[in-house]
């Protein structure tokens, strides 16, 4: 089995800043897409910033500038790091990984996902 796990999470003051942390482990081949979403009370779960296994980057327009996903492929982990929070950004904050495994000799990929980390913002 897969298993994320993140860190990093908690309660900082509006103008700071926060770094996620997400490992990835188990019979992992190997891992294309990496990403962080997050989820507010009463609200869907949104995309935050998602990178490939070549680095290329996507934010959404709320954090553009003050957010930064990179990872660390050897280690199969994936970070977020966060500047300038704002206390609309209070919210649990998942990482997900597109993992390639092999399930009975076939190469398989499947989407897996953290179990969350909560990060709050005060104003």
């Amino acid at each position: 089995q897969v298993q994320l796990v993140e860190s990093g999470g908690g309660l900082v003051q509006a103008g700071g800043s926060l770094r996620l942390s997400c490992v990835a482990s188990g019979k992992i081949v190997g891992i294309n897409g990496m990403g962080w979403y997050r989820q507010a009370p009463g609200m869907q779960r949104e995309l935050v910033a998602d990178i490939t296994s070549g680095g290329t980057t996507n934010y959404a327009d709320s954090v553009k500038g003050r957010f930064t996903i990179s990872r660390d492929n050897a280690k199969n982990t994936v970070y977020l790091q966060m500047n300038s929070l704002k206390p609309e950004d209070t919210a649990v904050y998942y990482c997900e990984a597109d993992v390639i495994r092999y399930v009975a000799l076939v190469r398989s990929e499947g989407r897996y996902w953290g179990q969350g980390t909560q990060v709050t913002v005060s104003s």
